[in-house]
């Protein structure tokens, strides 16, 4: 027996329904697909203006997080040319997205020092400092790491850190995963995605 109108039609609606659903699932993601398998945004830190920052304070914008430190000799300067150089390509849309750069290394990282070295590189980035339980219990949230190298004598030292780029959407939810490494093309391409989707 054939199935009716009615039922096809019905059966029609519950697959768009279920399409449109997972159509977040769907998306020709390019980058690490991390949605369910990462905690949402949450931190409570101080901002480049030296003022109390929370998650919530990032609501409505997509939020690309780093950990780094202002001394960094190669890969911080590196990644955050990296990300201007990317929400450039994306255009006006760029301006609904806010980079938060949070210092592995608050004993040098005052919030003046981190607002000069953001803004170095790009309007939309954010400095982030905190205390250092506040900054390792964020970094553990994320399954980041670092860790402080020993002095060189001279009050120097480096922090070896991990590299990897978060990317949240406007409700603060893990999306993506990126890293210094991946091309400027398929970060620019999740970037207008996530931007445009409003997800």
């Amino acid at each position: 027996m054939k199935p009716s109108r009615l039922a096809r039609l019905l059966l029609l609606g519950v697959v768009l329904l279920l399409a449109a659903c997972h159509r977040e699932d769907a998306l020709p993601w390019r980058l690490t697909n991390v949605s369910g398998h990462m905690p949402d945004l949450k931190f409570q830190l101080t901002d480049d203006a030296g003022k109390p920052a929370t998650a919530d304070h990032y609501r409505g914008k997509d939020v690309l997080l780093y950990f780094g430190y202002t001394h960094c000799p190669d890969v911080c300067p590196l990644t955050l040319a990296h990300l201007h150089a990317a929400l450039q390509r994306v255009g006006p849309s760029a301006d609904g997205a806010r980079i938060l750069f949070v210092s592995v290394d608050p004993a040098r990282d005052t919030p003046a020092i981190m607002h000069a070295y953001v803004n170095a590189f790009d309007q939309r980035a954010v400095g982030l400092t905190g205390t250092p339980r506040a900054i390792e219990a964020l970094s553990k949230r994320y399954r980041s790491a670092f860790t402080r190298e020993p002095d060189k004598g001279d009050g120097q030292y480096e922090v070896s850190h991990s590299s990897a780029i978060y990317l949240f959407d406007r409700q603060g939810r893990a999306r993506l995963l990126a890293t210094p490494a991946t091309s400027q093309d398929d970060l620019v391409h999740d970037l207008y995605l996530l931007l445009q989707t409003g997800n």
